[in-house]
């Protein structure tokens, strides 16, 4: 198997340092809806470990909610709610999501505002280490924040390609008061009146962003791990610090092995973000295009490509899991030669291989669709092709079960009702059996009729 490496820029062969994959994957800020490009990030991340697994490794997949932020204290005074209550609010229907899109919960999610003392003491150790430093007001006995040299990191800036000196000249930075360097990045921050702050050996305060994660992946995973993953707008600053911090806590390097990114998705010419306004949450889209349709609208996409929002691309992706659907739908047992879909298999094990390239498995799924109805129309045996297709689905999460309902419930006493017509007409009772077809069309099945195979739908 071969993934795409954002720290070495080109696709390497990919094998786990130990027993299992140790993945950590960053999650969401709690303080309100998620939205497509949330989901976007985590299929593509569902979709991997999937694979993964399916590859017969075994994984370890670590995903934390910062649930301390500014956004998230600006929610809360807004609101005029504990900041838990706000981020508790959003993590339940976070999750509730998720599930609907049939993505296979992290083994662990830590929370920011449960692993304080593990940051503090990473903060501690990169102090004393002359990584990191107080402020001036936390040198003279006040309280302050603590920053990261930057510029202590021989290689900083090897994940997005960017020197020092490209930084800071492109950069429109005012040094900050107690900064040793413009480009220093914040540990600690001191608490404002008002805010959520936790003790600390630099007075009342809060972790910085970058360290958060850190820290949850050094406590859950170790020093080093396998995957770390997330968009592509978390190459820079954030996934640059992690490894800055990291590695210089621990002198252990890589901090990851592998850095995988999900491209952006795109509302127009603008990424879907939060903070543009321009976003569609998650719910809606559950609601409006179905799971298996947003899904196969993220994977009908490289995962490293830009994806464009639209009303009709959902729309089509929505009728395109219809049509994977039907072809498994119940089936007579068909004679002849049964249909074989190693072939079809062999090829997407090939193309997930190489990258992740779910567009072509998901090509595949429709070639595999294809063939089971032709050979069902010609009346071949075509379980077994169903089982590898759903097993071929199943890897990219997709359920391709219609909706829940009465008909379907009631699926083996519509077959047993079919071949009892099969019966009369075979013993010359056309009369009892147009009934029985006239009774089940009243009832919103439709009944077709062809090469001594009968098949049934919902009107």
């Amino acid at each position: 198997m071969r993934l795409y490496n954002t720290l070495s820029r080109k696709v390497e062969d990919f094998t786990p340092m130990g027993d299992e994959v140790l993945m950590y994957v960053c999650g969401v800020t709690p303080y309100s809806e998620s939205h497509l490009g949330h989901a976007m990030c985590y299929i593509v991340f569902d979709t991997l470990r999937r694979y993964l697994e399916f590859r017969g490794m075994k994984v370890k997949h670590v995903q934390n909610y910062t649930d301390i932020d500014d956004k998230l204290i600006a929610r809360a005074e807004r609101e005029g709610l504990p900041m838990n209550e706000i981020a508790e609010r959003y993590i339940k229907e976070f999750e509730r999501d998720i599930a609907e899109l049939n993505i296979e919960p992290a083994h662990v999610y830590p929370r920011a505002t449960e692993e304080v003392p593990s940051i503090i003491s990473m903060i501690e150790g990169l102090i004393d280490k002359g990584m990191a430093y107080k402020s001036l007001a936390a040198e003279e006995g006040g309280f302050g924040d603590v920053y990261y040299r930057v510029d202590k990191k021989s290689d900083y800036g090897k994940l997005s390609g960017r020197s020092l000196e490209s930084m800071l000249s492109g950069a429109r930075i005012e040094p900050l008061e107690g900064k040793e360097n413009p480009m220093d990045f914040t540990l600690w921050k001191a608490a404002k009146p008002g805010e959520p702050a936790w003790d600390s050996p630099w007075g009342p305060g809060r972790p910085g962003w970058h360290i958060e994660c850190s820290a949850m992946s050094l406590r859950h995973l170790g020093p080093q791990i396998d995957i770390h993953g997330g968009g592509l707008d978390l190459v820079f600053p954030h996934h640059e610090n992690e490894i800055a911090q990291t590695e210089a806590f621990t002198d252990a390097q890589p901090f990851s092995r592998f850095w995988v990114h999900n491209g952006f998705l795109q509302m127009g010419d603008e990424k879907m973000s939060k903070s543009l306004g321009n976003i569609l949450n998650m719910r809606e889209a559950i609601d409006k295009y179905t799971p298996d349709g947003v899904r196969l609208f993220v994977l009908g996409s490289t995962y490293r490509s830009p994806l464009t929002y639209s009303e009709e691309s959902m729309a089509a992706a929505k009728a395109s899991s219809e049509r994977l659907q039907k072809a498994l739908e119940p089936a007579a047992e068909g004679t002849g030669e049964a249909l074989d879909l190693t072939p079809q298999r062999e090829r997407f094990i090939a193309v997930m291989d190489e990258d992740l390239n779910t567009a072509q498995a998901v090509a595949l799924l429709f070639e595999c669709a294809r063939e089971i109805n032709r050979a069902r129309d010609a009346g071949r045996p075509v379980a077994a092709a169903q089982a590898t297709m759903r097993e071929l689905a199943g890897v990219l999460g997709l359920r391709l079960e219609a909706a829940a309902d009465d008909a379907m419930a009631a699926a083996p006493f519509i077959e047993l009702l079919i071949e009892l017509r099969k019966e009369l007409r075979a013993e010359k009772q056309y009369a009892l059996a147009d009934r029985v077809r006239t009774g089940l069309t009243e009832l919103g099945i439709v009944l077709e009729d062809g090469a001594g195979v009968t098949k049934w739908k919902q009107a």
